[in-house]
């Protein structure tokens, strides 16, 4: 019998981690590195080899360096202690909580790591875009409250709709924890489904499935050559131009953009909706002599006779212009009743004309901008000539 048990202490020395060794003398916590439950109980014991010299009942036991209770703990023999752990929680890291074995002096006899947690819930807003048709990049959010505490692996898997095998995605970022890209073998024409699993030594989940055509997911690179520039000497008005994403311009497809602009002192953005295929636009209403940055965006629509509209890009860098000066603010002239009659004809005549435009025009116009401008001009020179006339003279 001694010659047996003697076997399994060689083999435990050799095999079993958290084990420590003097010369012929050993220690052993078991279970070794068990993966459990929150809210579970755990019974460990701490077998000291009989050479040792050490009695149970002399031995304590610590968790992550703090002591334990001696009322959780139970005599199993003069060379074995056990320690009863009620409701655990979960563990504080991801490497383990320590359970450690100690002699009377506190020297280390030996160890064991506890792993507390829970399986993990099924994966959830699995969503998918394409970089101008290049890639494939899919991202996810873990189910619940997205935290199983223990080391949890995610699988995005994919396989055409009608044909082909099922395939593992392999490009994992790292700036973005639940994302991966598919970057090589991809098909156009034909709709991927698409799905992740995750899994951990509690138990496994898997996210719905998901079924695209990577042409209804294409988003660009924004914009590139953004210029924002004065329109003559129209106080109130910026005049801006863009160039189609680069990398699409070989590609069957119109876009859309957006324009935002916000004051240089400000975080406040003003977005442009209406702005259409167009690659120039009028920002009209402006505050005159004050910078202003401006950013464009694309949604590419109908690429390669798809049906649906693809991902608004990202924003262009910010582009900043200023408008000019006010004569008018310049000029000096008096808050006079007749001053007031003519700003507030001004305002009605920019709201009819203003009317007139959105009836007899879509977005931003060249031909009504055009009429815009000189109107302006006109008015501007109009509202010059009454302020000389009314100035006094030396």
């Amino acid at each position: 019998m001694k010659v047996v048990l003697d076997i399994c202490l060689m083999f435990l020395m050799l095999h079993t981690p958290g084990v420590l060794s003097l010369s012929t003398h050993v220690a052993v916590v078991y279970p070794q590195d068990p993966v459990l439950r929150m809210g579970s109980t755990l019974t460990a014991s701490c077998w000291v080899h009989p050479d040792l010299g050490v009695h149970a009942s002399s031995l304590f036991w610590t968790l992550n360096g703090q002591q334990l209770p001696s009322s959780l703990y139970r005599v199993l023999s003069p060379t074995n202690l056990s320690v009863t752990l009620a409701g655990l929680n979960a563990s504080r890291q991801t490497s383990g909580d320590n359970l450690v074995c100690h002699n009377h002096k506190g020297h280390i006899l030996a160890g064991s790591c506890l792993y507390v947690g829970m399986p993990p819930e099924k994966p959830v807003n699995l969503t998918c875009w394409s970089r101008n048709t290049k890639d494939l990049t899919c991202s996810w959010v873990p189910g619940g409250k997205g935290e199983t505490n223990i080391s949890t692996q995610y699988i995005l898997k994919y396989k055409l709709r009608w044909y082909g095998k099922e395939k593992e995605c392999e490009d994992y970022t790292h700036t973005q924890p639940y994302s991966c890209s598919i970057t090589r073998d991809l098909h156009l024409f034909t709709p991927y489904e698409i799905w992740v699993e995750a899994f951990n030594q509690l138990g496994r989940a898997t996210s719905d499935v998901i079924t695209l055509d990577i042409l209804d997911v294409v988003t660009t690179d924004p914009p590139s050559g953004v210029t924002v520039s004065r329109v003559g000497q129209l106080e109130d008005q910026l005049s801006v131009r863009w160039e189609a994403p680069p990398a699409l311009k070989d590609f069957l497809f119109q876009a859309k953009y957006q324009i935002r602009y916000r004051l240089e002192d400000s975080q406040d953005w003003k977005v442009m909706d209406d702005v259409g295929n167009q690659t120039s636009c009028r920002l009209a209403g402006l505050r005159p002599g004050t910078v202003y940055f401006v950013q464009v965006r694309c949604n590419p629509v109908g690429i390669y006779g798809s049906r649906k509209a693809g991902i608004w890009s990202e924003w262009s860098h910010p582009t900043a212009a200023s408008t000019p000066h006010s004569e008018r603010l310049m000029s000096g002239s008096c808050d006079s009743k007749s001053s007031g009659d003519s700003n507030s004809t001004l305002r009605r005549e920019l709201k009819q004309f203003f009317g007139w435009v959105r009836k007899h025009a879509y977005g931003c116009s060249s031909m009504s901008m055009k009429l815009y401008d000189q109107w302006r001009v006109l008015m501007q020179k109009s509202h010059k000539t009454r302020n000389q006339v009314g100035s006094p003279r030396g």
